[in-house]
């Protein structure tokens, strides 16, 4: 099989970048990303968005910077601890990332602190402290804890016997001080309480005792006003709350494993006590008690973070999951069921005439479920084959899977186990699969599954005929509603053999034939790429007129960025949209002046990936489980395929590429020093507006319009 290694034009695609990239100093990925966290974060400073949505973005900010320090922080410690000045990982760069992250942690808790919270307050809403309980809401909370709290709580005292617990990745602990002698007359000062995951870490306080307001706490605050109590005898002097993260990718070699699931399932034991990277604490700990922990956990100076406020901030969901007021949140969308999608007439028949494009969430993914359950249902199928990337830990579409099989279909399910924090939950659906006759195949050995497919065979007179899904997006119905996505359906005869190629190819690790109209990495999706931005490149060059615009969540592969600023410096007009990190410096003057990038961060997370290619009037487009960078293109099972029929091509262009280079209010362009600039109005002139919030319109028109039609 040749792999990415072997590929024989990688190496030169990879000199060419570098020639290229000469003259231009690449955007830095880790402070990219920090970048893309900012401009998330603006969403919690806007005034006029609502204000539980604020505090949510604020979370969001929270969560991606946890998965950021799991992920991508381990390189740079280890570089600084080890005093590496050479290279990509290097004091400087530790240095650089943690102030950059130190000033985002700030930003963040200074918005909690002196916006968010007094506007919760002013509509009735608290977090309240200790010191702000009254008499009964003190024997509330008293009761509360020591029903539901003291009863899971074992404080560790630090001792020959009783070393530095185990601390799990971002677990919430206090450390405290303590004074006088323990019951064997020993001077142990120091003592640790973990508090157990299976505590709330919001509670919400009874309407009969909180005069008619939303009171709640954070159970740190509940646990810090009984801490004393747990340590009878002794006398409590300083004390903080404390959180540390670890870094917690898996690294399995799959080349020395035998059963790659049950070495997937052990690593999954030893993630929560990785490396650690971070410690956060309060803003109040006590320099000894801080450099306690740094001295346990081997951390430098500039990996604590004193926060003003919970320690964990991403958990505060819970606050919002127990706040019912429904004026503070967006207004309900309900997205329409697929308008080209009737729900009368069989799927089958609808495909027969033509091909079906859902955009997700403005549309429903009940579409896709739809499809699938006809398959199950419909007795002339035959088989069902799909790739499992995220579904999530309860999903439709696994149950129908499980129906299928127990009525005689033969099911083929490709399951990634090493979907970055979703592996268990793929290895219970691939055990439960297995258990009840399912072929689960874990993929190709090296290189992730990404690719989303599905593939239907049914038997239609005399002949098999091949009905399939393919999509931007994962078999997720929760993040359905809330992320950007196309999904195709198709009985095109040329690209459901194509998808069945891929298929046998995953299952037998057998090499790929020639295929029709897909692109496969890591065989030919990175090469054909960079051959159509190479050939408008030449076309410029010999004066026709041309155009690339590309929609993709992340561009970082340098061979691409290579080809793109040869292309732009010929005369190609090139707007990319990059949700996330991008290393292109755009708008240099006399190096990338033809090449524009922004940014959409709005209401849904912006997850298709699109490519439009136009030289004269010949245009292709195409859509993609991939992103532009060297682990999709390299290391990864991903593809691409072209929407032929004129319709539907327009549809997208209108929808995912023309609407979001207008956007005059969610955008966000990165200029030639590389910091973004977030745009305010339209190009045209007009006042600016949401692509996202006219997508929303758009549909819940035509569903409106569809409703009455039907009635």
């Amino acid at each position: 099989m040749l792999t990415a290694a072997e590929d024989p034009t990688r190496k030169e695609f990879a000199q060419s970048a570098s020639a290229t990239l000469a003259a231009l100093t690449p955007l830095d990925r880790d402070h990219a990303i920090l970048a893309f966290n900012r401009r998330v974060l603006d969403w919690a400073y806007r005034p006029e968005i609502p204000l539980i949505e604020r505090l949510r973005y604020l979370c969001i900010v929270s969560s991606n910077l946890d998965e950021f320090f799991e992920v991508r922080v381990a390189p740079h410690l280890i570089a600084a601890d080890a005093g590496d000045r050479k290279g990509n990982y290097t004091v400087e760069s530790f240095d650089a990332l943690a102030t950059a992250s130190h000033g985002l942690v700030a930003q963040q808790y200074a918005l909690y602190n002196d916006e968010l919270m007094p506007a919760f307050a002013a509509h009735g809403i608290r977090m309240i402290s200790h010191g702000e309980r009254n008499p009964a809401q003190r024997k509330w909370v008293h009761e509360y804890f020591e029903r539901e709290v003291r009863p899971l709580l074992i404080p560790v005292g630090l001792d020959p016997a009783h070393p530095f617990p185990q601390v799990a990745n971002k677990s919430l602990n206090f450390i405290v001080r303590l004074a006088g002698k323990d019951a064997f007359g020993r001077d142990n000062p120091i003592a640790i309480v973990k508090i157990p995951r299976v505590l709330p870490r919001v509670v919400r306080m009874p309407a009969k005792i909180s005069g008619g307001q939303n009171l709640c706490m954070p159970i740190s605050s509940i646990v810090r006003a009984h801490l004393a109590s747990l340590f009878p005898g002794r006398e409590m002097g300083d004390f903080s709350q404390f959180r540390v993260t670890r870094h917690s990718d898996l690294a399995v070699d799959e080349e020395d494993v035998k059963n790659l699931r049950t070495a997937l399932r052990q690593g999954l034991q030893h993630r929560h006590f990785g490396q650690a990277v971070r410690l956060e604490v309060s803003a109040s700990c006590a320099e000894s008690l801080a450099g306690f922990l740094m001295a346990q956990f081997n951390l430098p100076a500039q990996a604590l973070y004193r926060v003003h406020g919970p320690v964990n901030l991403a958990r505060l969901t819970q606050f919002i999951d127990l706040i019912d007021a429904p004026a503070l949140l967006f207004p309900a969308y309900q997205p329409s069921y697929p308008v080209t999608l009737s729900p009368v007439q069989p799927i089958f028949e609808q495909l027969q005439a033509g091909d079906v494009l859902i955009h997700q969430p403005f549309e429903s993914f009940d579409g896709v479920i739809a499809f699938l359950r006809e398959a199950v249902y419909d007795p002339a199928v035959l088989a069902i084959k799909q790739t499992i990337y995220r579904t999530g830990t309860d999903s439709a579409l696994m149950d129908l899977l499980r129906e299928a099989v127990r009525r005689g279909k033969e099911v083929t399910v490709v399951v990634e186990l090493k979907a970055r924090f979703d592996e268990e939950a793929n290895i219970n659906w691939a055990e439960m699969l297995e258990s009840i006759g399912a072929q689960v195949v874990y993929g190709v050995v090296g290189l992730k599954t990404h690719a989303k497919m599905m593939l239907i065979t049914r038997r239609e007179g005399n002949k098999l005929r091949r009905y399939g899904h393919l999509a931007t997006g994962n078999y997720n119905p929760r993040t359905a509603r809330l992320y950007t996505d196309i999904s195709h359906l198709t009985a095109d005869p040329l690209l459901t053999a194509d998808m069945e190629a891929v298929f046998v190819h995953m299952a037998g690790q057998n090499k790929v034939p020639k295929l029709h109209r897909m692109w496969l990495a890591p065989f030919d999706l990175h090469k054909n790429t960079m051959a159509q931005i190479e050939a408008l490149g030449a076309a410029a060059a010999a004066g026709k007129p041309t155009r690339l615009v590309a929609k993709m969540n992340a561009l970082t592969d340098e061979a691409l960025i290579g080809a793109l600023v040869r292309a732009g410096q010929k005369g190609v007009k090139i707007d990319l949209i990059v949700r996330s990190a991008c290393t292109l410096p755009a708008q240099v003057p006399g190096l990338t002046d033809n090449i524009r990038v922004r940014s959409i961060i709005g209401r849904f997370l912006e997850h298709s990936r699109v490519f439009y290619y136009r030289i004269g009037e010949d245009e292709s487009l195409y859509l993609s489980s991939a992103d532009w960078m060297n682990r999709n293109m390299m290391r990864r099972i991903e593809i691409a395929w072209p929407v032929t029929d004129p319709v539907l091509r327009q549809r997208i262009i209108d929808e995912c590429l023309v609407a979001y280079l207008y956007d005059g209010r969610d955008a966000w362009e990165l200029e030639a020093n590389g910091a973004y600039r977030r745009v305010d109005r339209d190009p045209r002139g007009t006042e600016g507006h949401g692509a996202q919030d006219a997508l929303m319109g758009r549909y819940a028109s035509r569903g409106l319009s569809r409703a009455a039609a039907r009635d």
